[in-house]
């Protein structure tokens, strides 16, 4: 029979810049620290169509497009949300500038796990993030209180990974196999490449 669980929690979202791209290589800068999450979704722009000869549904073409991860997390730091959306951040003065952007490609990683508790690390190797929404409300006698949702639209490396030969958009480790350094994993941005048996 079939092993039953489901996915329940979410933790420790960092993220990375990427500072190339190519055919030759991908790399990424340092990985840092970017809000508390509360909720991590995707979904992915796919699609299958059947095609039709001889009357009949012959062939079923099938496409994967861009993933868009929404992220429900505590208010983002000024100088992270200046980092990740390309706009500016002065520390001398606390200051962020909403100015013309300059958007970058990132890499996010998070943890998440199982109902049977076991963890599963994740890398979305490449994207960009919107712009948040914000909303400010007047204090009442309540405790309402709001963070921010963020939208990462993924999308697929250049370079192609020789574990697999192609590009890739991410990877999820189930860590019950006992192949990754889970002391490191989250150190630096792990690839099909680069993921490290302890």
């Amino acid at each position: 029979m079939a092993q039953i669980y489901e996915y329940r929690g979410v933790e420790g979202l960092v993220y990375a810049p990427i500072t190339a791209d190519t055919a030759e290589e991908i790399t990424f800068g340092a990985v840092k620290s970017l809000a508390g999450v509360a909720e991590i979704s995707r979904a992915t722009d796919s699609s299958n169509e059947a095609h039709y000869y001889d009357n009949i549904p012959a062939v079923v073409v099938s496409s994967t497009g861009s993933d868009e991860v929404t992220i429900t997390a505590s208010a983002i730091p000024l100088e992270v949300l200046a980092d990740i959306t390309g706009q500016a951040y002065d520390g001398t003065k606390g200051m962020f500038v909403e100015e013309e952007r300059t958007p970058g490609y990132f890499a996010i990683g998070y943890r998440t796990k199982d109902t049977n508790g076991n963890d599963y690390y994740v890398w979305r190797l490449k994207g960009t993030f919107n712009i948040p929404d914000t909303t400010n409300v007047t204090e009442d006698d309540g405790t309402d209180a709001n963070g921010q949702e963020i939208t990462f639209t993924g999308i697929n490396t250049i370079h192609k990974f020789t574990e697999t030969g192609k590009s890739a958009k991410a990877i999820t480790v189930d860590t019950s196999v006992n192949a990754v350094d889970e002391a490191t994993f989250f150190g630096t941005v792990q690839t099909p490449d680069t993921v490290a048996t302890p």
